[in-house]
């Protein structure tokens, strides 16, 4: 399923006779799911995308990364999590800087405090899937702090857990 049908944006270009047939397996995969389950691991799906699309490369490590999470967290098959991951890469390319910040507070809007929270920790978790946690995603983690209505003591806390894989910090560190 497209995220723009997904959050009532727009036609769902899959639905064109000339979509793929592996965009029309990854569509078929998310119409399986209940659509507000559907809707949440797609904007959770495309948020963690974009930290790792901050850099404008999604490397192998970061893309395994967000499987993992999506396996483990939103309990879903590993086959679920690769076709979903896969479409929120495709559709962060291609509706990024669009989409960003509409898809981060429609989750926002329906997730608990403490969802909000993991999912914080979920983004410098795939940031940091290369071992180093770039300033270009930092910076657009704390936009999504932000737009997920978290607090800078939240950004700080998450941030620290992980100050070994960001330049700056390890630097420091004796």
């Amino acid at each position: 399923m497209h995220l723009r049908k997904l959050f009532g944006l727009g036609p769902d270009p899959s639905d064109s006779p000339a979509a793929s047939g592996s965009v029309r397996e990854i569509a078929d995969a998310l119409d399986r799911l209940p659509p507000d389950r559907a809707r949440h691991l797609a904007a959770f799906a495309y948020t963690l995308g974009r930290v790792a699309h901050a850099d404008l490369e999604v490397n192998a490590e970061e893309t395994r990364s967000m499987e993992r999470i999506l396996h483990v967290l939103a309990d879903l098959s590993e086959d679920e999590a690769v076709l979903i991951v896969r479409i929120a890469k495709s559709q962060h390319e291609l509706f990024g800087a669009t989409e960003s910040y509409i898809v981060t507070r429609e989750f926002a809007r329906h997730s608990t405090e403490e969802e909000k929270a993991t999912r914080l920790e979920c983004l410098f978790a795939v940031s940091a899937a290369d071992e180093e946690v770039s300033s270009v995603e930092e910076t657009e983690i704390r936009r999504i702090v932000g737009e997920l209505g978290l607090s800078h003591a939240d950004f700080i806390a998450a941030r620290s857990r992980y100050r070994g894989h960001i330049p700056l910090l390890r630097e420091r560190d004796p």
